[in-house]
C-alpha cells in the first residue's frame, strides 16, 4: 500500500507505470509475461513505441534480476519493506536504464523519482532520487566486477546444465541470455529470394534471419503470407518428416502454429489439436494470413484419438521452456526444478499416446523447448523401454543444413543457445525421431 493520501485524479498511463505494474505481474502474481502484456489495462492507450518500450523495460530487468538487485543491495543498509515492493520494481527499472539500456542519467532518474510521486510513495523519493545518482556515478564500475552469467541464472538451473553439459557451456548458455533475440523467419517459398528482400541472413538450416526490432506486419510479404515468424531451432522438428506431401499427420499441442504451418505447406494433411481454444483461435488466425486450412480441435492429447491411424505425428509438448529464456526473459523467475518434474510426467503421457495415434511404419518426432535431460532425452529412453514397437530414427547431418554440432551420438537433435554463435545464438530445443515397427 503506498504511504500517502489517494490522489485526487487518475494519472496518465506512461510506459515505465506500465513496466512496474507488468514487473509486478510476472515477479509477485507469477504471471508469464505474455499473459501479463495481454491482460495490461493500460497498455493499449500507450502509443506503438511506447509499448515496445514498456516491454523492452521489463525484458532488461528480468534478463538482468540478479545484477540489479545485487547492485540494490549494495546501496541499502537493509532490504525495502514488504509495503514497498513497488519502490523496489521502480529502482530495478531506473537501474536498467540506468545502466543495460544507456538512457541520460537525468532522464532515469527523474522520470524514475516521478513515477514513485505518481504512485503514492512520497516518502520514498529522496531513497529512490539518492540510489539511482549513486548508481549513475558508481554503477559503471561495479557491473564490470559482476559475474553477470552467474548472477542472473537461478542457482538450480546453473547446477542442471552445469550437470548436463559441464560448466563452461552453461556459461556460454548463460551470457546468450542476456541479449535480446533476433527476428527468425521461416518463407514458404524462394528463401534466398525472401532474404534479400527482408535484408536477412539465410541460415544453415533455412530460417532466414533478422536484427530484432520494427513493426513485423510492416515488412515486405507479411499480409500476402509469404512467410511466418519461427525460431531457428523450432523450425527444425517439422522437417525431421521429410517429404509429407499427402500423409495425414496430428499435430499435437499445435498452437501458436508454427509447426503445423511446415507440415501444412509441404501438403500433408494436418490435424491440430491444443487444449486451449484461445490459442487454437489465434493459431487459425495466423494460418488464415498465411492461407492454409487445418482441421482442429480442443482437447486433451493425452486422451484424444485420430478416427483412423496416421502416418505422422509431432509432438512439441508443454515443457519448462529453459531454452527459449532468450526470448522468453520471465521463465528463470517463474520456473522451478518441481515445474521439471511435473512437467516430465505430462510428456511420458503424452509420447504413449502419441504411439498410439501411429500406423504401421509411421514415424513420431517428439520436441520441446527445454535444456533438462528430463525432457528430453530422458524421455524418449523411458519410450524405448516400454516396448511399444517403436525405434530411434537417428537424424543425419545433410537434414539440416550440415549442422552436425547440434545431433547428438543417439542421432537426436540438441540444440543450445550457444550454437550457431557466428550468427548469434539459437534456441535451445530437443528433438528426437521415431518409427513404429509393430
Amino acid at each position: 500500500m503506498a504511504d500517502s493520501t489517494l490522489l485526487t485524479s487518475t494519472p496518465v498511463p506512461t510506459a515505465r507505470g506500465v513496466a512496474v505494474d507488468l514487473l509486478g505481474s510476472v515477479l509477485r502474481r507469477r504471471r508469464p509475461l505474455d499473459d501479463a502484456i495481454d491482460e495490461a489495462p493500460d497498455l493499449p492507450s500507450l502509443s506503438v513505441r511506447d509499448r515496445a518500450f514498456a516491454r523492452l523495460l521489463v525484458a532488461t530487468v528480468l534478463r538482468r534480476l540478479g545484477q540489479i538487485d545485487a547492485l540494490i543491495s549494495h546501496c541499502l543498509a537493509t532490504p525495502l519493506p514488504p509495503r514497498a515492493a513497488q519502490v523496489h520494481d521502480m529502482l530495478r527499472l531506473g537501474i536498467a536504464q540506468l545502466l543495460f539500456l544507456r538512457t541520460p542519467a537525468h532522464a532515469a532518474v527523474a522520470t524514475t523519482v516521478d513515477l514513485a510521486d505518481a504512485r503514492g510513495f512520497m516518502t520514498h523519493k529522496g531513497l529512490v532520487n539518492a540510489v539511482l545518482r549513486r548508481l549513475s556515478q558508481d554503477g559503471p564500475g561495479l557491473v564490470t566486477l559482476q559475474d553477470a552469467p552467474r548472477l542472473n541464472t537461478p542457482k538450480w538451473l546453473w547446477q542442471a546444465w552445469s550437470d548436463a553439459y559441464g560448466e563452461d557451456v552453461a556459461r556460454r548458455i548463460a551470457e546468450v541470455h542476456l541479449r535480446e533475440a533476433p527476428l527468425d523467419i521461416t518463407a514458404r517459398l524462394d528463401r534466398s529470394g525472401w532474404a534479400e528482400r527482408l535484408e536477412a541472413t539465410l541460415l544453415p538450416s533455412g530460417t532466414l534471419r533478422r536484427a530484432a526490432g520494427g513493426a513485423i506486419a510492416n515488412l515486405p510479404g507479411y499480409s500476402e503470407g509469404a512467410w511466418w515468424v519461427q525460431d531457428a531451432a523450432a523450425a527444425i522438428p517439422a522437417k525431421l518428416f521429410g517429404d509429407v506431401a499427402g500423409r495425414t499427420m496430428v499435430d499435437l499441442c499445435a498452437a501458436p502454429g508454427g509447426k503445423t504451418a511446415q507440415l501444412v505447406a509441404g501438403g500433408a494433411q494436418v490435424t491440430a489439436i491444443d487444449r486451449s481454444p484461445r490459442r487454437l483461435e489465434r493459431m487459425v488466425s495466423n494460418l488464415a494470413r498465411l492461407s492454409l486450412k487445418v482441421d482442429t480441435f480442443s482437447a486433451d492429447a493425452v486422451t484424444w484419438r485420430p478416427s483412423e491411424k496416421v502416418w505422422g505425428v509431432l509432438l512439441d509438448a508443454p515443457c519448462t521452456a529453459t531454452g527459449a529464456i532468450r526470448r522468453h526473459p520471465d521463465v528463470p523467475h517463474l520456473k522451478t526444478p518441481d515445474d521439471v518434474t511435473r512437467l516430465a510426467a505430462v510428456q511420458e503421457r503424452l509420447l504413449t499416446s502419441a504411439v498410439e495415434m501411429l500406423e504401421p511404419g509411421g514415424m513420431l518426432v517428439y520436441c520441446t523447448c527445454s535444456l533438462e535431460p528430463e525432457e528430453g532425452p530422458m524421455q524418449i529412453e523411458k519410450l524405448l523401454a516400454k516396448g511399444l514397437g517403436v525405434e530411434r530414427k537417428p537424424v543425419t547431418a545433410d537434414e539440416i543444413g550440415g549442422l552436425g554440432e547440434i545431433l547428438t551420438r543417439d542421432g537426436d537433435v540438441r540444440t543450445l543457445p550457444c550454437h550457431l554463435a557466428e550468427y548469434d545464438g539459437i534456441d535451445g530445443f530437443f528433438a528426437g525421431r521415431l518409427v513404429k515397427t509393430a
